[in-house]
């Protein structure tokens, strides 16, 4: 007897017609149109984080100024998993997905779990912001959570004060240097 395969086109497409609509409700509600009407007004949306597919994750600050990554990474273990600071960025590492997939045997009726390596995804983590020594990450229920504290004081870079000399020559410089220069030039010289 030979089975058929059959597509329930009108299902397919009602779930098509639902994501566009929650996406047109999504935008409407945090995105508006600016008090001029000339372009959007995006508010306090920003991403100052890379859209990495998988895993899947939460990024947010806490009241207390600690920043909370959140990453969904179902089978893996502890061991599978590598977190550094390197420069102002947090790189993540996952490794193991050969072990989680299924053999080559298996027909999927529906596959929406991914079991993917991941090879130094990087987070966005400023070092004088953030205190690094401090960071505390937990592994519990497939999900990862990396909490950063904030430093007790911002550390700021020295600053470089830049000297502003003053144009003595009349006219700006000229293609062959200030008169300033050249008197320069010429005591070195030896005259």
């Amino acid at each position: 007897m030979r089975t058929h395969e059959f597509l329930d086109i009108g299902r397919i497409m009602d779930e098509i017609f639902d994501a566009a609509e929650d996406f047109r409700s999504q935008l409407k509600s945090s995105v508006g149109y600016s008090p001029r009407g000339k372009g959007f007004n995006l508010g306090d949306i920003r991403d100052f984080y890379p859209a990495y597919s998988f895993p899947p994750s939460n990024i947010y600050m806490k009241a207390d100024k600690t920043l909370v990554f959140e990453f969904a990474l179902a089978g893996f273990s502890e061991d599978d998993i590598s977190l550094e600071f390197k420069g102002e960025y947090m790189f993540l590492t996952v490794e193991g997905a050969e072990r989680l997939q299924p053999s080559e045997e298996v027909k999927y009726f529906k596959k929406r779990l991914k079991f993917t390596n991941v090879n130094g995804q990087r987070y966005y983590v400023p070092e004088d912001k953030f205190d690094r020594e401090r960071t505390r990450a937990t592994f519990k229920n497939g999900i990862l959570r990396v909490n950063v504290p904030p430093r007790e004081e911002v550390a700021g870079q020295p600053g470089v004060k830049v000297k502003i000399e003053k144009d003595v020559s009349k006219g700006g410089a000229s293609a062959s240097g200030s008169s300033k220069e050249k008197d320069a030039g010429s005591k070195e010289g030896g005259s």
